[in-house]
């Protein structure tokens, strides 16, 4: 399968990025890295390993150690990652 992150999901990763670089460029680099690693190293291996999502057809894969949920689904042989959300904010109603 294949892997590809949405705009929303390169922009979520961008907003983190930029947060956290506030107080530490360093870390942030760490925490998006840790993101995208783990996201396609799980993913890529267990599709199915996220727990059903709160949207219709996704799933969402909470990252060990990081406040963090990865939202998906999966399409033919895509796996599409649509959002990267803070466990602290709003879910949003659609992804």
């Amino acid at each position: 399968m294949r892997l590809r992150w949405t705009r929303l999901a390169e922009r979520d990763l961008d907003d983190i990025a930029a947060y956290i670089g506030l107080d530490s460029p360093a870390a942030a680099a760490r925490v998006v890295l840790e993101l995208i690693e783990q996201t396609e190293i799980l993913l890529t291996r267990h599709v199915a390993l996220g727990r059903p999502g709160r949207v219709l057809g996704t799933r969402e894969l909470v990252i060990q150690g990081l406040p963090y949920v990865i939202a998906y689904r999966v399409r033919d042989n895509d796996i599409e990652i649509l959002r990267v959300l803070h466990t602290s904010r709003r879910w949003p109603g659609d992804l």
